[in-house]
């Protein structure tokens, strides 16, 4: 596959699967982030820091249109970065995936990358509502978060070249090792310093809609780069190519 080409089809399917992931956090997602922020405004008329002013709901709603007009944009530029990412990684592990077409390899590889560097780093740190987390450890608490997917993803990485070191049968010992490292840094890296003070169905309901979401944007990038990878790629690939 031309390298245009692959530019293209990693660029795509990038920004269509960002837009289903944008707007599938404003149907499900934004619901919750309203409530979360409503109770966050009477905490803040109750402690005297705002005032219930007709002022201060012309200005909220104003930053609330802004904020929600510009999400499906952020998913789209968001997608197409993450996509650009997960593009090269099939392009290099295509022939290593199972599957006997590009669309199931592509949603293996999809189906991974969700598992190491969302689903488990999400598991150690969830995501939040508005209402929980002190302003002062937010630099903190990205912290831990980018680190633990780094070190989720930079291990299976690792571990996937381990494989291949092994026959068929052995392979498993790398998915072994894998799992008792990850594990293992789970219960290694410090807890989310803050404590939940929302109520706990928002907060449970919030964090599932959460991962419904991003869980649509991976679906969606591993059919819509598969298919269309299926589709463009040439027949006759020079020996260097993205095939």
């Amino acid at each position: 596959m031309k390298t245009s080409l692959f530019i293209i089809i990693v660029l795509i399917s990038g920004a269509f699967a960002g837009l289903i992931h944008g707007t599938v956090n404003f149907a499900i997602v934004e619901p919750y982030l309203d409530q979360a922020i409503g109770i966050e405004n009477r905490n803040l008329f109750e402690s005297g820091e705002e005032e219930d002013t007709l002022e201060f709901w012309v200005e909220y709603e104003g930053y609330r249109v802004w904020q929600k007009s510009g999400q499906i944009l952020a998913g789209v530029i968001l997608g197409t970065s993450v996509g650009a990412l997960y593009g090269i990684v099939f392009a290099l592990s295509r022939n290593s995936l199972p599957g006997n077409n590009d669309v199931k390899k592509a949603i293996v590889l999809a189906g991974i990358m969700w598992l190491t560097i969302y689903l488990i780093p999400f598991l150690k740190y969830p995501a939040n509502p508005p209402t929980v987390g002190d302003g002062e450890t937010v630099v903190l608490r990205s912290m831990l978060y980018l680190s633990f997917i780094a070190i989720s993803g930079f291990a299976a990485v690792g571990f996937y070249q381990l494989s291949k070191k092994f026959k068929s049968n052995k392979k498993l010992v790398a998915l072994i090792g894998y799992a008792v490292f990850i594990s293992a840094v789970f219960f290694a890296m410090p807890e989310n310093p803050d404590e939940i003070t929302a109520p706990m169905n928002l907060v449970t309901e919030f964090r599932i809609m959460s991962v419904l979401g991003v869980t649509s944007f991976w679906v969606s990038i591993g059919v819509i780069l598969g298919i269309l990878w299926d589709r463009l790629k040439s027949h006759k690939q020079p020996p260097h190519s993205y095939s």
